[in-house]
């Protein structure tokens, strides 16, 4: 996960507060648990994504011919490989 905990934390709270103060969302429950659901939501998503991550490295890894980390090519190819996992995931 690249966010620290504090982050979430804070991310969260500020999404959670702009949603109720913009009047998208009615707080039906106390905010503290709309505040944990939110960071939840948010923690399992990068979690997913970190894992998502880790396939498509070892998908590039496993190429025949190596292919640098940072090169135009690499890029070009997590895009590929994470759009395809993301799709596999039915994230897309």
């Amino acid at each position: 996960m690249r966010l620290s905990d504090e982050r979430i934390s804070h991310i969260t709270h500020l999404l959670v507060k702009g949603l109720i103060k913009g009047k998208l969302i009615e707080p039906l429950q106390p905010e503290e648990r709309l505040f944990r659901e939110a960071r939840r939501t948010v923690t399992t998503e990068l979690h997913e994504e970190d894992e998502m991550d880790a396939v498509v490295r070892r998908k590039i890894r496993s190429l025949s011919r190596t292919v640098p980390e940072g090169s135009s090519e690499w890029s070009v190819l997590h895009r590929k490989y994470m759009d395809e996992e993301m799709r596999r995931r039915k994230k897309i």
